[in-house]
């Protein structure tokens, strides 16, 4: 004779129709689900966050909007213009030569972006699929170059820059960022994730190291060079104090020194500030935009495409 413990008894599933099951799923959530008061958090979080990040820009756009009666210090501050202008876009152009300015930067930028797609592309393919002495220990510097700050940098860099006969130059300007260390990692990190096993058939098929860089590597990584693009257009495009100590020549100035006139000039107008701070910041919207879906492609490099 068996005898049938609690423990060994088969467990009663309840039809979510009767009411015992109905009082069992009542307040529970499954792996997949989200509670409403998780999705209100959630949503706060993101609202806060996003006020962060483009309350600054949009106050600065309706300070540049904003008509010359029109008080910007009130006690409650308005985002939308009363009294909506672009003359102050038109005096900031009138006062400071921003169009030169403006290349100066964009020659920078585009040495700055060129130097990281193709020396970081080389290197970070060099790091992670060439076999050579001394691999790991260059590995190590480029890592060790990060825990650096700038400024101890800085001083080195200039007697470097102004050994070469570079100082007041625009290509002494763009010379030390255009290969950046962290741009080296993330196209290490690019390459090393595609399968080695296509480095070892293209191997077999006679193809050099040349080959496997240009029709194998660049093709699936290319997310991750437009994130490396968009950091150094930024980087330099952004960049205040370097310019400001390699360039004395007023003509050669980019164009957030250039700016600098702006504070000197119009500093109890704020309008005005904020007018050449946007038209600094065009630029930067215009590049993001143009490469934001490969950007956002960035975080699935490595796949294999057949």
């Amino acid at each position: 004779m068996s005898v049938v413990t609690d423990s060994a008894r088969p467990a009663v599933v309840e039809a979510p129709g009767t009411p015992g099951g109905s009082k069992r799923r009542r307040g529970t959530f499954g792996f997949n689900t989200v509670s409403p008061r998780e999705k209100v958090v959630r949503y706060v979080l993101l609202v806060f966050v996003l006020l962060i990040t483009i309350g600054p820009f949009l106050w600065q756009l309706s300070t540049s909007l904003k008509g010359s009666g029109e008080d910007i210090y009130t006690r409650i501050p308005r985002l939308l213009p009363a009294q909506p202008t672009i003359d102050h876009y038109k005096s900031v152009t009138d006062t400071i030569p921003v169009w030169d300015y403006a290349r100066n930067s964009l020659v920078v930028a585009v040495l700055v972006v060129g130097g990281n797609v193709i020396g970081a592309s080389l290197a970070g393919f060099a790091l992670s699929r060439l076999q050579f002495r001394g691999r790991r220990l260059v590995l190590g510097l480029f890592l060790a170059t990060l825990v650096l700050p700038g400024e101890v940098t800085i001083i080195s860099q200039y007697v470097t820059v102004r050994e070469f006969g570079l100082a007041n130059t625009l290509f002494g300007v763009a010379l030390p960022g255009m290969i950046g260390a962290l741009n080296v990692l993330l196209m290490y990190n690019a390459f090393r994730s595609l399968p080695i096993e296509v480095d070892q058939a293209a191997i077999v098929d006679g193809a050099n190291a040349w080959q496997r860089f240009v029709y194998i590597g660049l093709p699936s990584v290319r997310g991750t060079i437009s994130v490396v693009a968009i950091f150094a257009f930024i980087g330099a495009w952004d960049d205040f104090l370097w310019p400001l100590i390699v360039l004395t020549d007023p003509n050669k100035y980019t164009l957030t020194v250039g700016l600098q006139y702006l504070s000197g000039t119009f500093s109890n107008n704020p309008r005005l500030i904020a007018a050449g701070t946007m038209i600094a910041f065009i630029p930067i919207v215009i590049v993001f935009a143009t490469l934001q879906r490969f950007f956002f492609k960035g975080v699935e490099e490595g796949a294999v495409k057949g």
